[in-house]
């Protein structure tokens, strides 16, 4: 029997899902854009995410973390052989991340599944939360068809980001460009975080001079809407913000 998954990109998806769409729900609490990601193994993996967002975000422990995480992507290690797998996955650098992520564990199974991606409709694609509930149905609808040759390229995505293996990433992409025309935008924007102080850090600066404010909740506002392609959350923009508060305080 083909059997149906859904793994969404946050508990946000979950529950703005249509009940009409049927099958199993996987959730993934990943955010794999921002932090330490070179690991030995799986399980070192964890342990290391686990370690650094209860460091640099306040009200996770690692229990949380592991808990909430390892039980989740536990259940894609079960997806039976033959079953349908569709993927809910921004264009955004903070959702691409987590695709690959997904993606490499689904190979790693070694099992013949039927994957597809669900995107969110062009105006939106950085948003699954500005879709109505129709509209969610209708981007399931016109979901695009995961090949089994872009499958084993795209399986390779994860672990040329734990080694930042920049021209890899850039040149993997290219060849998927036509397929796939939303890896080039996020690739670039994490090749441009690589170079001191990144971009991300010099928006926040450039926001905070330009609207004369030290408010993180305007900063964040502006920084979302100049900066979509990265997705970043408010976790993600107040620890940048802090950096950036902090080195200014040092050159005064």
């Amino acid at each position: 029997m083909n059997q149906i998954f859904h793994i969404l990109n946050g508990d946000a998806l979950k529950s703005q899902l249509p009940t009409t769409i049927s099958g199993e729900i996987i959730v993934a609490r990943l955010c794999l854009v921002d932090g330490p990601v070179a690991a030995a193994s799986e399980e070192d993996l964890y342990k290391i995410r686990a370690a650094f967002i209860s460091e640099n975000y306040p009200g996770f422990s690692k229990m949380d973390c592991l808990n909430n995480t390892v039980s989740e992507m536990g259940k894609i290690k079960e997806i039976p052989e033959k079953s349908t797998v569709n993927l809910w996955f921004e264009d955004d650098l903070f959702c691409q991340v987590n695709f690959w992520f997904i993606l490499h564990l689904l190979f790693q199974n070694n099992q013949d599944y039927n994957i597809y991606l669900v995107r969110p409709k062009a105006d939106s694609a950085y948003s699954f939360g500005e879709m109505n509930q129709s509209e969610l149905v209708q981007a399931l609808d016109n979901k695009l068809i995961i090949s089994k040759e872009a499958q084993i390229l795209l399986s390779q995505f994860w672990r040329l980001y734990q080694q930042n293996e920049l021209s890899q990433l850039l040149k993997l992409a290219g060849e998927l460009e036509s397929e796939f025309p939303f890896l080039l935008p996020a690739i670039r924007a994490h090749q441009d975080r690589c170079v001191q102080p990144g971009r991300p850090k010099a928006a926040i600066l450039s926001i905070m001079e330009e609207l004369d404010t030290d408010a993180f909740g305007l900063v964040f506002q502006a920084f979302c809407q100049r900066e979509k392609i990265y997705g970043f959350g408010d976790l993600q923009v107040k620890r940048l913000f802090d950096e950036v508060q902090k080195e200014r305080t040092g050159k005064r």
